[in-house]
């Protein structure tokens, strides 16, 4: 298997570009200044990152249970990677609607899979849906806050 194309110069570290090509067929070369493909700029683990997105069809649950990562994280990694691939000039901000039924919909799964009581799930929607009146950070059911 071939290796990664290094992106840095080993040297003075500034971005490498491509000038040969050859085919590993017949040996033929072609020289020139060619430009790298949009995902070969990314740094490698946001490409494995993007991989396993793809891998996964885009199954967020798949990707949390690969990487033991929160949705969240995930979500915000995603944002950053489009960032870099120059479709945003900003990170995307996720609405508090987004946020508390996002968390919502982990509360009831965590009550499907059994790790929540019927009683600790309708604790966590009741103060779920407290919070969300108020406009208080959403403290999603991994822990994690949301303002």
């Amino acid at each position: 298997m071939p290796t990664k194309i290094p992106k840095k110069c080993p040297s003075c570290d500034f971005n490498l570009e491509i000038t040969r090509l050859t085919c590993p067929n017949c040996g033929t070369e072609i020289t020139g200044h060619y430009q790298p493909d949009l995902f070969s700029r990314l740094p490698s683990n946001d490409f494995d990152f993007i991989v396993l997105f793809v891998k996964t069809r885009g199954n967020i649950r798949e990707m949390e249970r690969e990487l033991g990562i929160s949705y969240w994280t995930i979500r915000s990694r995603l944002n950053e990677i489009v960032v870099q691939l120059g479709f945003e000039s900003e990170p995307v901000t996720v609405s508090q609607s987004t946020k508390t039924e996002d968390s919502r919909q982990i509360i009831l799964q965590q009550l499907n899979d059994g790790v929540l009581s019927f009683e600790e799930a309708e604790a966590k929607l009741r103060d779920l849906k407290t919070r969300s009146k108020k406009g208080e950070p959403v403290n999603n059911p991994k822990g994690e806050t949301h303002v």
